[in-house]
């Protein structure tokens, strides 16, 4: 009884140690995605990013990268693209780069399992777009895609409740004004108030998943034994699996991730693992809320290949140049060791911000302005 009870307080430990490791990249993207729903106009997303050609997708994709976003962060966000009228692939674009193409995922990867991963990671991020945008473009689903706008188009109708947009003065001014700080702590309420049950849910079980599956569970399940030729398309095929049920997002899965790479998973698998936190079961639920269940199952789907089928070209890719890594036995205790270091200053400065929105948000219960029609 009392080793179980101990394992409970490790598993929980770790899971902390995940959140600990995210939870300042979760407020800013759900704030970008409140900032966005205020300012940005139908018509000015239409204007960049309005259609599904190369230059759309490169611009979505850039987007992403300097989003800084956790994978629910990026639904919220992604879900305001469409609905302010962009394209259905550029918004996937986005989706996928701002959840790979991330400088603090960078980091985190690059100091738990070294820079290989860092640069696969931000490679693999680019392929991930690419891939996605030709599978899209063969089995486009223009039914559903306009269901999709057409539903967001009614929950952000309901959630406005038809205020007026905020117009007055330059960007600066409007931004720093009390009707857009109350629009932008209603949005930031609303995708928190929707989604917090399942970022507590996927960090608990990631973190009982760490503790409680032995490294040769882990093996047998991803034939660690078996010749590349075999082990290779297997791992990538299993890992996005498991990430389905790990329910962690982006950066919060990164600590998962080394856990499999020190059990001996393999490279590609490990990536395509990394690769699929957009499609962990809390997610798909996130996006059949959002766009309905036909549109989720779409997105599932594509998401699903196009991570098998980079784990596997990233994996033939690094190993042909010799540069996959070794495994960091030790990456358990390093999870669980919470220092004052950046993550601990930007944590509390987020936190910060947070707290004044949610307290701003329940001031203020009825939104004054939210900004579908206003322009940056």
């Amino acid at each position: 009884m009392g080793q179980i009870l101990q394992d409970i307080g490790q598993a929980m430990l770790m899971a902390f140690g995940m959140f600990w490791d995210v939870g300042w990249s979760l407020v800013l993207g759900f704030l970008i995605s409140a900032i966005l729903q205020v300012f940005v106009s139908k018509e000015k997303m239409s204007g960049l990013l309005g259609g599904n050609g190369p230059k759309e997708i490169a611009l979505a994709t850039g987007f992403g990268a300097a989003s800084s976003s956790c994978s629910y962060a990026s639904a919220a966000i992604t879900r305001t693209l469409i609905q302010k009228g962009a394209g259905f692939i550029s918004s996937l674009a986005f989706l996928f780069s701002s959840t790979n193409l991330v400088i603090e995922l960078g980091i985190i990867l690059y100091l738990l399992m070294g820079w290989q991963f860092t640069a696969a990671e931000w490679i693999g991020g680019v392929v991930l777009v690419a891939i996605m945008s030709v599978l899209v473009k063969l089995t486009y689903p223009k039914r559903l895609v306009e269901d999709a706008r057409q539903r967001v188009a009614r929950a952000s109708a309901e959630h406005e409740d038809g205020m007026s947009p905020i117009q007055s003065g330059n960007f600066l001014a409007r931004l720093f004004s009390r009707e857009a700080r109350v629009a932008i702590a209603q949005s930031f309420f609303m995708d928190w108030s929707m989604l917090w049950k399942d970022l507590a849910a996927g960090f608990l079980i990631a973190g009982f998943l760490s503790v409680f599956v032995p490294n040769n569970i882990w093996q047998a399940l991803f034939v660690t034994n078996s010749s590349p030729a075999l082990r290779v398309p297997a791992n990538a095929l299993i890992g996005p699996l498991i990430a389905v049920i790990s329910f962690v997002c982006s950066i919060g899965n990164v600590p998962m991730a080394a856990v499999l790479w020190a059990s001996g998973i393999s490279f590609g698998g490990v990536l395509a693992f990394l690769y699929a936190d957009l499609i962990v079961l809390p997610l798909l639920d996130v996006y059949r809320r959002y766009f309905g269940f036909k549109m989720a199952a779409y997105i599932g789907i594509v998401f699903y290949i196009t991570m098998v089928i980079a784990g596997i070209f990233m994996d033939v890719i690094f190993s042909a140049f010799g540069l996959v890594p070794h495994s960091n036995p030790n990456i358990r205790a390093e999870v669980t060791h919470i220092a004052i270091n950046y993550t601990f200053w930007l944590n509390l400065a987020f936190a910060a911000i947070a707290v004044y929105l949610f307290v701003l948000s329940a001031r203020s219960p009825a939104p004054t302005h939210h900004g579908h029609g206003s322009h940056p």
